[in-house]
């Protein structure tokens, strides 16, 4: 019967892992020490983690400091895990300490291992590839932990902009096909001056795309890496041309799709391992685009209310009943959702902030609950907006009805009659028919405010949603 565990030894002494476990002794320890939350790393952590690892293994193999052998089995065992296999491996909670030293270590034991496999060797032997000697080579926690979580961003951040591109294309199609349905405006809630649905649509389409314009450009930042720095940022034990060479191995392995460009050399490599400013800032980004998706997705639960007691001037598409109690309730489940998710993404900035400011010195030891939070923002940022996009947005439909219902009788109208017979007397018609519950263009006619034949003109809905004085005209109020 084979054994089911396997004897390893750390400078701490012997602990028995499980035979079948591509990680070894310091990744149990690490196991032992953080029973925390039972939230292993993200796959976009593991990936950069381990693009870093085989490139190290390029970039030595090139240099000749690593035995072509060794390096090629390095990268064979990193292009196994990066295709999706021994994922089950990468074991560590996100709640741990040591900046990653043990997120670090999981990756360069999981690594050797398999590398002695392919090399016809055993488990937890550590030869001939050894995770610090050789995977670990050049490299320490502290400049390959701050590495990964940009490598991540930057490899994560194209999935990102074609889910809100996504979005924004479907909220610029509805701006079109619903460009000639008039509504009511609102502002406080209360009634406001006319607006095109489709302005509306058009409006959150810019937001979306203004964010999205914020975040790559906090994501350029995030594209200098201080690997190569070592310990403390000074680049002890590494050669020279250790990092640019790393720079050009990792931009080889990026993957191709999307446009958002690769990483470069840092310019500071002190800097960037003393301070998480770059990530704090793009996270704050991602943040203001959940800002203004939340609001987005709130203000489309609050049109779609109803359909009795409510606004109800669109209808989104019903993706599941709405009620174990009422039948035939039908809610916005998907707006709700993409609301709860902004919620977290908010959450997350705020432990990036506080985490970001915690660092000491030359390191900031708070580096795995950051890199956990941040690209948890953008994976369900991501997913949150493709998902809103294909079930809620693409298929939104106009109340036409509704809409004409209500802006017809919004007390606002009264605005356009301003500029022709003064902001008190308008203000007098505005308030007379909230109190005898008449329409403004029916008490205008009624009290002859107008000419019969100004009254359309000035009154147009369409006209009023453009720039321009109602009616064409500079109005004629005369002083007293």
């Amino acid at each position: 019967m084979t054994a089911k565990t396997r004897s390893e030894k750390d400078p701490l002494g012997t602990l028995e892992v499980p035979s079948d476990a591509l990680y070894g002794v310091q990744t149990l320890r690490a196991v032992q020490n953080f029973p925390i939350s039972g939230i292993k790393p993200l796959p976009a952590f593991v990936d950069a983690t381990v693009r870093i690892k085989r490139a190290a293994a390029l970039t030595h193999k090139e240099t000749g400091r690593l035995d072509a052998k060794l390096a090629d089995a390095i990268v064979a065992a990193a292009d196994e895990i990066l295709s999706g296999k021994h994922r089950e491996h990468f074991v560590v909670d996100v709640y741990q300490a040591g900046a990653g030293t043990s997120h670090n270590m999981n990756a360069n034991e999981v690594l050797a291992n398999r590398a002695n496999e392919i090399l016809g060797a055993e488990r937890g032997k550590y030869a001939p590839v050894h995770p610090n000697d050789h995977v670990n080579m050049a490299q320490s926690t502290n400049d390959v932990i701050p590495t990964a979580i940009r490598l991540g961003c930057v490899t994560e951040l194209a999935q990102l902009l074609a889910s809100f591109d996504a979005l924004a294309g479907a909220f610029e199609k509805k701006a079109k096909e619903f460009d000639d349905v008039m509504k009511s405006g609102r502002t406080h809630l209360q009634d406001a001056m006319p607006i095109r649905l489709g302005q509306e649509m058009a409006g959150y389409a810019g937001s979306l795309r203004r964010g999205m314009k914020r975040v790559e450009q906090a994501a350029d930042y995030l594209r200098e890496l201080g690997i190569g720095g070592s310990a403390v940022g000074t680049g002890v034990n590494v050669e020279p041309e250790y990092p640019a060479l790393m720079i050009n191995h990792l931009n080889a392995s990026l993957p191709k799709a999307g446009k958002t460009g690769g990483v470069r050399e840092g310019v500071d490599r002190i800097q960037l391992m003393q301070s998480m400013g770059d990530v704090a800032a793009f996270s704050s980004q991602l943040k203001v685009l959940a800002l203004d998706l939340s609001k987005i997705a709130s203000d489309l639960r609050l049109m779609a209310s109803g359909p009795r007691t409510g606004l109800d001037e669109i209808r989104l598409p019903a993706v599941q009943p709405g009620s174990s109690i009422m039948p035939g309730k039908v809610n916005p489940s998907i707006p709700e959702m993409v609301n709860q998710v902004c919620f977290q993404v908010v959450g997350c900035d705020v432990c990036v902030s506080v985490s970001a400011e915690h660092g000491q010195l030359e390191l900031n030891v708070m580096m795995p609950v950051i890199a956990y939070n941040v690209l948890l923002s953008m994976m369900i940022l991501g997913n949150a907006a493709r998902i809103f996009a294909e079930k809620t947005v693409s298929g939104m439909e106009a109340n036409r009805e509704m809409c004409e219902y209500w802006v017809e009788r919004s007390a606002a109208l009264a605005t356009a009659l301003a500029p022709q017979i003064g902001y008190a007397r308008a203000a007098d018609i505005s308030k007379q028919s909230v109190k005898e519950n008449v329409l403004i263009r029916e008490l205008v006619k009624r009290e002859k405010v107008l000419p019969d034949a100004e009254i359309d003109e000035v009154l147009d809905l369409r006209k009023m949603t453009e720039i321009g004085v109602p009616g064409g005209k500079h109005g004629g109020v005369s002083a007293g």
